[in-house]
């Protein structure tokens, strides 16, 4: 390999105790097991694209990060849309292939397992995850269910309404339940917030229909799912993976999408801004390619 391109390459990935390893350098055609392609820990607070075609590796990629992480001690959320990130809960079988890539690559693999939690949005396939509908508030809801601007501004109207008496929303029923309250008899306690129509409130219950038979009807409600219980650490120092399993909702996606949406938003609004520091409190992958 051309000596100029290595010595790149040196520059570029020094030797770091407290990295994680992607690959190898590869100069025209040949692979060089040294220096590794590295990313300091702390770096992984960035954001990042894994990008490639069909059956590049793009999974495979996040596992291996994934599992250096945990070993590293950072928590570590990852989606799984089709049904092979779960694998990492117990050690992998090494064969001829995977003794071959180590040794080109430099890589010291070693079969391990993992700690691993598993999630899911319908129950079925882990932990029940379930947010509140008063959690997601007036814009979040609003944008979940595809409302325009008159429509939105009607959803914040109640929002302030329950907020103003002391209602809890926790799933849907109980929104219904305020719209038509507040569509009838209580349709003169609105006057003060300015009034809805019933052709508004229309719209409102059938959106809300229209995402329950994806499933929203099971995700809204208690007990909410607490954003702390991804940021575990074991008691041997590695970072719990919590694997979010979506192989059966792949056909709704509005309410995976509503997850998603719920959780970055509810990370930024409640995560204090720490900086850089030596490592992350977790490390979030999304797996847009396969939704």
């Amino acid at each position: 390999m051309d000596s100029k391109v290595l010595d790149a390459a040196r520059a570029a990935f020094p030797k770091a105790a407290n990295s994680v390893t992607l690959g190898a350098v590869v100069h025209d055609g040949e692979c060089h097991a040294e220096p590794l392609v590295t990313v300091p820990i702390p770096m992984m607070n960035r954001h990042g694209l894994i990008a490639g075609a069909t059956g590049t590796g793009k999974t495979r990629t996040l596992q291996l990060l994934a599992e250096q992480l945990s070993t590293a001690g950072v928590p570590v959320f990852i989606s799984d849309i089709k049904g092979d990130i779960s694998g990492m809960g117990s050690p992998g079988v090494a064969n001829d292939r995977i003794t071959a890539r180590a040794t080109e690559t430099g890589y010291d693999w070693k079969a391990s397992d993992f700690p691993v939690e598993f999630l899911s949005l319908t129950g079925a396939k882990g932990a029940q995850l379930r947010a509140t509908v008063s959690s997601f508030g007036p814009l979040l809801l609003s944008k979940v269910l595809q409302l325009n601007a008159t429509q939105s501004s009607v959803m914040a109207m109640v929002f302030k309404y329950c907020d103003d008496k002391g209602l809890l929303l926790l799933d849907f029923s109980d929104l219904r339940a305020v719209l038509q309250y507040l569509t009838a008899e209580g349709a003169d306690e609105l006057k003060s917030y300015g009034g809805m129509s019933k052709a508004t409130v229309g719209v409102l219950l059938r959106e809300m229909v229209e995402l329950e038979q994806q499933g929203a009807e099971q995700f809204f409600g208690e007990p909410e799912f607490d954003i702390n219980d991804l940021m575990q650490v074991e008691r041997d120092g590695r970072g719990l993976i919590s694997v979010l399993e979506l192989q059966d909702v792949q056909d709704k996606p509005d309410l995976s999408s509503t997850f998603m949406l719920w959780m970055l938003a509810t990370l930024y609004n409640e995560l204090p801004e720490v900086g850089d520091i030596e490592k992350p409190k977790l490390v979030f992958f999304f797996d847009e390619a396969h939704l």
